[in-house]
Order: C-alpha cells, then sequence, then structure tokens
C-alpha cells in the first residue's frame, strides 16, 4: 500500500473512531451526527461528561517556529519566564438547555442552581461542579428512558469568571451511552476571545434519537446561544451557590 492510499483509506468511515482500545466515536465537521437509535443505545441514563485542562504547549511551540526561522537564538541563555495568563485555571461550567415534547422549555446549569432532574422533567440532572478541571470533571445525565418526552436538548459549555480561555484549555465532552461506544466531542478550535460554546445538540427527530456536533462559539453568554438556536427563554445575571 502506497503512503497516500495510507492517509486516504479511511475516508469511507461514516464518523472518526478511535482505536479498538479506545471505543470511541469522535464527532468531526466531516462527520459530525451518529444515530443512538441505531446504535440500540437509547435507552437507560446517557452521561455527558466534561474535561479539560490547561494547555501547556503554546510557549513551546513559539519558541521552536522562532528558533527555525533564527537558529542562532538557540546560543542565547534562556529567558526566565513569570506567571502568565496561559498558566491560569479556568472554570468551565457544562450547561444544557432543554425543550420537551409538552413545548416545556428551561436550562440545566450551575448559575441559578438550576441542577434539573433525571427521573421527572426535564429528565437532565446536573451532578457536582468541577472549578478546577480534575479528572472527573462535570457530569450531567440524560434519562432517554423518557426519550419521547424530549424534543431536543443543546449542551454547551461556558466560562462562568467571564474570561475569554478557550485557547488556552484542551476542553472535551463525552457522551457515554448506556450501550455502545462513547462518542467524543473536542473544542479544539483556537477561539481566544469566545466565552460560551453550543457542543451539541440531542435531538428527537420522528422517533430517532440523534447526537450532532455543533461546536459553535460565541463572544457572550447563555443567551446569546439562546438567540443562535432560537430558545427562547428569558435570562438575567446568575451566580454560583456557594458565591452568594
Amino acid at each position: 500500500m502506497g503512503f497516500l492510499d495510507g492517509l486516504l483509506g479511511g475516508r469511507a468511515a461514516e464518523f472518526d473512531s478511535g482505536s479498538a482500545a479506545s471505543n470511541a466515536i469522535e464527532l468531526t465537521k466531516r462527520h459530525h451526527q451518529v444515530s443512538l437509535t441505531k446504535q440500540g443505545a437509547a435507552t437507560g441514563n446517557l452521561r455527558v461528561n466534561l474535561t479539560w485542562r490547561m494547555r501547556t504547549s503554546d510557549f513551546g511551540g513559539a519558541t521552536r517556529q522562532s528558533l527555525l526561522r533564527h537558529p542562532l537564538r538557540a546560543l542565547k541563555p534562556p529567558e526566565m519566564m513569570g506567571h502568565s495568563q496561559s498558566m491560569v485555571n479556568v472554570d468551565l461550567d457544562l450547561g444544557c438547555m432543554y425543550e420537551l415534547a409538552d413545548g416545556t422549555k428551561g436550562v440545566v446549569q450551575p448559575l441559578g442552581g438550576f441542577l434539573g432532574d433525571v427521573n421527572a422533567p426535564p429528565y437532565v440532572k446536573l451532578s457536582g461542579d468541577d472549578r478546577f478541571g480534575s479528572g472527573s470533571g462535570e457530569t450531567m445525565y440524560v434519562n432517554l428512558d423518557h426519550r419521547d418526552d424530549i424534543r431536543r436538548l443543546l449542551v454547551f459549555v461556558y466560562i462562568y469568571d467571564q474570561t475569554p480561555a478557550f485557547d488556552r484549555t484542551h476542553a472535551v465532552v463525552t457522551l457515554y451511552p448506556s450501550n455502545g461506544p462513547r462518542i467524543e466531542i473536542g473544542l479544539d478550535e483556537r477561539q481566544p476571545q469566545a466565552r460560551s460554546c453550543a457542543v451539541v445538540m440531542i435531538e428527537n427527530l420522528k422517533g430517532e434519537l440523534t447526537v450532532r456536533r455543533e461546536v459553535k462559539f460565541v463572544y457572550g453568554f447563555q443567551s446569546e446561544l439562546d438567540r443562535l438556536y432560537g430558545w427562547g427563554l428569558q435570562w438575567g445575571r446568575g451566580y454560583k451557590n456557594a458565591d452568594r
């Protein structure tokens, strides 16, 4: 097999798949949608998890590029670098706008303490708030046994302290169905001024439950995502319980 054949050989797949060991489906711009119904994964509790870590390679990448252009700089002693924005912790929050089959609309998010309920409407519940991007991250549960009561769910991520920093984080939203491989959506686009991101839409289309990658960054917050997707909610300033 030739070199180009090796590069092009995977283009026929419906979505980008991880290795057999990872057992994951990665949604990308090219392959952006998957059906939970067709995979037999439209029942039980769907776990939605947000994890992130700070980027550490920004300065390294810039240094390598500089040395390629100016190789003699490698002979200079390294400069000491103080505390910078790239090392500041970022508090990413996971949220979900919901629209139920009966027309009820609302939001599940840490702000305002709207944590939801997994066994009653909206059948979405937020569990915990990770302010430091630890290994467990933030988790939300969706009760797909009530899928017929759900019209659409927009999972989004926003920066609580309002400091634009998506370009300094490696953030991933992962969906864990009750059956089949997990579904990963990476927020890997560099958007230094963005404060919020619509990540994935879970939609009930004529009885088929689909997951569609969105990854649309906005400079504002939930109200701007609301306008973008026509949710029609009324928004005000909110706080986390610990901040009151």
